[in-house]
């Protein structure tokens, strides 16, 4: 098994978390839904309600993702979240093992 996998965490401005989770939603979908390249985008959402999110997205590989980035939608989420982010940690990964299949 292969893939690149990316982690993001974000931080929330306090109270922005409803809209945050619209707009990356919209891309999580559009990611899976045009990039031929996107394997998988789950959006998780913390239990305690806080204003965080993370991101669990699997790419055929890493220029697979420098694509994602390079897409309308990603540069619309990237634009219409800026001010709700206080902070963002990315790390990358290589899949080496899919125990489901």
């Amino acid at each position: 098994m292969d893939g690149f996998v990316v982690l993001a965490r974000f931080d929330l401005r306090p109270g922005t978390g409803a809209l945050f989770q619209r707009l990356v939603l919209d891309n999580a979908r559009a990611s899976v839904r045009d990039e031929p390249g996107c394997r998988r985008f789950d959006v998780l959402s913390p239990r305690d309600g806080a204003d965080r999110a993370t991101l669990y997205e699997i790419y055929d590989d890493a220029g697979a993702f420098a694509a994602h980035k390079a897409t309308p939608h990603y540069a619309a989420f990237r634009d219409a979240t800026k001010d709700l982010v206080e902070a963002l940690v990315v790390e990358e990964y290589d899949l080496t093992e899919n125990a489901a299949g």
